[in-house]
């Protein structure tokens, strides 16, 4: 009898193991026809590979302001320096390439304390009744109206300089959106005859919310996912400008706070600026792009329009 239930069991489970392989192939087929999210994902790779290999490409020591006492200073974009230099004689290209490391490192840890946080929350929120779903709902609310950019100045500010304390303000003060988002999907999902009949059976919270919500709601969170990783880059970048990043580290916040620092837009030194600038926008636009390929193909409502 026990060896029956037994294979059963496995039997259950490898049927679900193979309607997921399915639904990922079908999720691949479907990205690879979205011609934005394909354009979208490639410049991703190429900036993780580029930020990956930064110590082969451009050794720690390019950025030995020691090591470069005959570089000129300041030096436009040409032949010799691709991307110009900076006001110690650092090549941009090398600055953008290991800057890009902090910054997608802090993008990608953001996003994940941001996404575990909200979905944990917003399921509670939404499974859970009485009180228990009212103090969450109000909680979700204070974050929502709270400007999440201050909210991360002051944590920023209270705790000790660091690429993990720019990670944790982000992460607490980004978490109230997925959190609306998965509350409203779970109340969707609780209201479906299944978690009735799995309620009758006597499934408990935990079984539902672990087999029943959390499945419903990952497409979603995914889909967020790739939206929020942008908005963490900008959120970085904009503390690193303000002064709030670590100095010791380079990202791409860090440089326009130094090009801001010598007036490199007044002074002529255009490149200083808009390198960074621009690098920003393109990751930031790459993101959004894979993020609302992603978002149609798990939307239902999106994919039929």
């Amino acid at each position: 009898m026990t060896g029956s239930v037994a294979t059963a069991a496995r039997s259950t489970r490898s049927v679900a193991w193979t309607r997921r392989r399915r639904a990922f192939g079908g999720f691949c087929r479907e990205f690879a026809r979205n011609r934005a999210g394909m354009v979208g994902l490639g410049f991703l790779v190429v900036i993780i590979l580029l930020a990956l290999l930064a110590p082969l490409l451009a050794p720690a020591w390019m950025l030995d302001v020691t090591k470069l006492l005959d570089q000129p200073r300041f030096a436009p974009p040409s032949w010799a320096h691709p991307l110009g230099t900076d006001d110690q004689g650092r090549e941009l290209w090398v600055r953008m390439i290991w800057g890009a490391r902090v910054s997608l490192l802090v993008g990608f840890a953001a996003t994940a304390v941001s996404m575990i946080i909200g979905t944990v929350v917003g399921m509670a929120a939404g499974h859970f009744t009485g009180w228990t779903g009212g103090v969450l709902m109000r909680i979700i609310d204070f974050f929502l109206v709270l400007p999440s950019l201050i909210l991360a100045i002051v944590l920023s500010s209270v705790l000790s300089r660091g690429v993990w304390t720019i990670v944790i303000a982000i992460g607490l003060a980004s978490w109230a959106g997925t959190a609306r988002i998965v509350r409203a999907q779970t109340l969707s999902v609780e209201s479906r005859d299944y978690i009735e009949r799995s309620r009758v059976l006597g499934a408990g919270d935990w079984h539902i919310i672990g087999k029943h919500l959390l499945p419903a709601v990952l497409p979603l969170v995914l889909a967020n996912t790739t939206l929020t990783v942008g908005s963490a880059i900008i959120a970085e970048s904009t503390l690193s400008f303000l002064g709030l990043g670590d100095a010791t580290l380079q990202s791409w916040g860090t440089v326009l706070k130094n090009s801001m620092d010598v007036s490199a837009a007044t002074a002529g030194f255009w490149w200083y600026v808009l390198v960074p600038g621009i690098a920003i926008v393109l990751v930031v636009l790459a993101f959004t792009l894979v993020g609302r390929a992603v978002e149609t193909i798990v939307n239902p409502t999106l994919r039929s329009r």
